[in-house]
């Protein structure tokens, strides 16, 4: 579990640092973060409301390809998120690891803020590039029940399997979450 969070908080970390996202020297425009992603990940309402207000775009990114949504998701930042997905935001974007809002909401275990992007149609069955895991096999492999939870009553597959042909169920059975095991393995016998 330790190997886990080690390799999100290098992920997430590999990001704050411009040379980590691209082999190539950024230009100046590339280091620039844009004020809605910034005010998102603050979780800003006021800050958000008035830069959507001016026509910032709500798909903004930056050199990492974060977008608001993403940042105020990783936090669980609710009324930061509800703002952006009613302005419009992309629910699937992703960043340059494959990380879409729902993974980065779901890893952290930011249940509410889960359900409500899959209740705007989130893809619950999106697999980030770097492992293949999914936004449940994040949450089962961390023992994030009442997120998995959400996950499950929004359509996310338990049989995906990661690039290590492990699936959220095996992930929740290594890390000792028998419960969220076992919900997941009622879930396959009903499907």
């Amino acid at each position: 579990m330790k190997r886990d969070q080690s390799f999100l908080i290098s992920l997430l970390l590999s990001c704050t640092f411009i040379v980590a996202c691209s082999p190539q020297s950024p230009s100046l425009d590339d280091t620039t973060v844009p004020p809605l992603i910034s005010a998102a990940e603050s979780g800003d309402t006021q800050h958000i409301a008035a830069l959507l207000k001016s026509q910032e775009p709500v798909d903004a990114r930056d050199s990492c390809h974060w977008t608001p949504l993403m940042k105020a998701s990783l936090y669980g930042h609710e009324i930061a998120t509800e703002q952006l997905i009613s302005a419009g935001a992309n629910l699937d974007l992703t960043d340059k690891g494959g990380y879409s809002a729902l993974m980065l909401a779901a890893s952290n275990n930011h249940a509410s803020v889960v359900k409500r992007l899959l209740e705007q149609g989130a893809n619950p069955n999106m697999q980030e590039s770097t492992k293949g895991w999914t936004a449940l096999i994040w949450a089962a492999k961390r023992g994030h029940k009442a997120t998995v939870d959400a996950l499950l009553q929004g359509g996310a597959a338990t049989e995906i399997h990661d690039f290590e042909g492990e699936t959220a169920h095996s992930w929740a059975i290594a890390n000792q979450h028998t419960e969220i095991a076992k919900s997941l393995e009622n879930r396959k016998k009903d499907t």
